[in-house]
């Protein structure tokens, strides 16, 4: 590819180093404004080339300085070699290229003056090596026309990939990738697919958002001392001892208001918990505490929770007020099969407080009467007999 006298503009967008550098920042923080401030650009360039991107890092410069070819600092060692009249053999030896190899940068990288200067050669070196391949859903209709059609139905792109090998095992022309199809619609400038496509995904977005990295949390806001799940009981897991609980949130509207929900998991009687002053810490092992100590011993053993910070102050428990014996363990994180019992319990109660709606102008009484009529509602897994009288059951035996 020519490239006129005047040369291709230089931009820190052709230096691997820093454009990499914004990339990294990027997807260990999801902030443009932190990208921005490892390199030293202004937010605004930052975030523009993000959404640009649609959130996708590029692939060109991942490996950048590599040894293989000249990096951006390979340039300018150059460039300042030439200024103190370094022979170009010394300069090559230094920076472990061949003579060769700098010969050819310093006349690819000379402005008219003469003079070599290194974002000229970067500029340059980046230009010619632009070799953009057409997507594959551009080049091919049939393949792009039946993508289309599985994301308006709501498939992911993961299905639809699946889904093609399944329908068409002995033609790999309409195979393709689901990270091609995410990148599809993530960066339109492809044209590969329909722009409005991305709100058939499930999470809605139209820009990737960076998978949190492995490694060390940040401890602030986490919550202290807790004994994971892993660690229950067998006669917690297999339901075998009654009195041990499950226990989540529902959320109202714009999350400003909750009902604490807990399960006994072997009869699945369910307890509400009002909270018409908000779900912190404090309301929610307050009413928990409430609500439990009524209960006779032997229904009072332990309780399964997400990672809801509502529970910081798990250890007002454990610490007497429902008995020495008294556990909580909480769920891995994003895992809400771990409390089953819970979850679907949490489904039958949005037949009563639907999402969207404000939880805070449900009264107690209000929430007593909910409570009622879920146990007393026949359950499958119990044969069909009610909590209710499964619990009074366990009672008087």
């Amino acid at each position: 590819m020519g490239v006129s006298m005047s040369g291709p503009a230089f931009s820190w967008r052709m230096v691997p180093s820093m454009y990499q550098l914004m990339w990294q920042v990027y997807v260990e923080t999801s902030s443009g404004g932190a990208a921005a401030a490892a390199i030293g650009v202004e937010r605004s360039s930052a975030t523009k080339l993000i959404a640009a991107q649609g959130g996708v890092r590029p692939r060109q410069g991942r490996h950048a300085g590599n040894g293989k070819r000249l990096s951006y600092e390979d340039r300018c060692a150059i460039e300042a070699g030439l200024a103190v009249e370094e022979s170009q053999a010394s300069i090559a030896g230094r920076i472990g290229f061949s003579n060769s190899t700098v010969s050819r940068e310093i006349v690819r990288g000379r402005l008219k003056s003469g003079r070599y200067s290194a974002k000229r050669g970067q500029a340059v070196a980046v230009t010619n090596g632009k070799r953009p391949k057409p997507c594959k859903l551009v080049l091919n209709p049939a393949l792009r026309a039946r993508v289309e059609k599985d994301l308006s139905k709501r498939y992911s792109p993961q299905q639809v990939a699946a889904r093609l090998r399944f329908d068409f095992p002995d033609n790999p022309e309409m195979w393709v990738h689901h990270n091609t199809i995410y990148e599809s619609l993530y960066i339109q400038a492809r044209g590969a697919l329909r722009a409005d496509l991305a709100k058939c995904l499930r999470s809605g977005r139209i820009k990737r958002r960076p998978r949190r990295p492995d490694g060390p949390r940040d401890p602030r806001g986490q919550i202290p001392d807790k004994v994971m799940i892993t660690q229950r009981p067998v006669e917690v897991t297999d339901r075998a001892v009654p009195g041990h609980w499950e226990g989540d949130l529902i959320l109202g509207k714009h999350n400003r208001s909750a009902i604490g929900t807990v399960v006994e998991r072997t009869t699945n009687y369910t307890l509400l918990l009002h909270l018409p002053h908000g779900y912190g810490t404090e309301a929610v092992t307050d009413a928990l505490i409430t609500r439990l100590a009524a209960l006779p011993d032997q229904l009072r053993r332990s309780v399964t929770w997400d990672q809801g910070k509502e529970m910081t102050a798990h250890n007002k428990l454990t610490t007497g007020a429902l008995g020495e014996e008294f556990k909580v363990y909480f769920c891995d994180p994003r895992s809400p099969w771990q409390r089953a019992t819970n979850e679907n319990t949490n489904g039958l109660l949005r037949q009563y407080f639907p999402k969207g709606t404000d939880l805070s102008v449900h009264t107690a009484a209000e929430l007593a009467g909910v409570e009622d009529e879920l146990n007393d509602r026949p359950r499958r897994r119990l044969d069909y007999l009610r909590p209710s009288e499964v619990i009074q059951d366990l009672l008087l035996h």
